[in-house]
């Protein structure tokens, strides 16, 4: 028996980015792989979007069994995948930091008040730095452009 939501001006053909709450429940208890699948590509493309709320308020209140696990895999498999791409944005901006200021790396860490050995962490993405600091960072390369 194919899905349908109860109530809704929407059928499960729908983007699910245009999905109210009620249409993500319905799709995680009466849903199938197509629908769950969805849903994850969903998360993937926005996982703190409003459809990765949506998601963690339905398994809040509602654990469909089988799927309820899964999801919060999927969805903190999302954000983890989103996190390291961002740490990585973040190095990439903190190595071009250095090579546009002109410095070596030890005289650019002292300008910014730090060691050298913290700033190759932060170069390589094992540590971000506070938004503090990248302002000094942005500050220090300007000066040398």
């Amino acid at each position: 028996m194919p899905l349908a939501f109860r109530n809704l001006d929407i059928t499960p053909e729908a983007p699910v980015s245009s999905w109210p709450t009620e249409a993500v429940q319905a799709a995680l208890e009466r849903g199938d792989l197509e629908h769950w699948r969805r849903i994850v590509a969903e998360v993937n493309q926005d996982p703190w979007g409003r459809i990765a709320r949506q998601l963690e308020e339905v398994l809040s209140h509602s654990r469909p069994y089988g799927i309820a696990d899964a999801m919060d895999v999927a969805l903190a498999r999302a954000r983890r995948r989103a996190e390291d791409e961002e740490r990585e944005q973040v190095a990439a901006e903190v190595r071009d930091a250095i090579a546009r200021s002109g410095l070596s790396r030890a005289e650019f860490a002292s300008r910014i008040g730090t060691s050298a050995s913290r700033l190759s962490t932060y170069a390589t993405g094992k540590v971000t730095p506070s938004a503090s600091l990248m302002v000094r960072m942005r500050r220090v390369a300007a000066q040398g452009e």
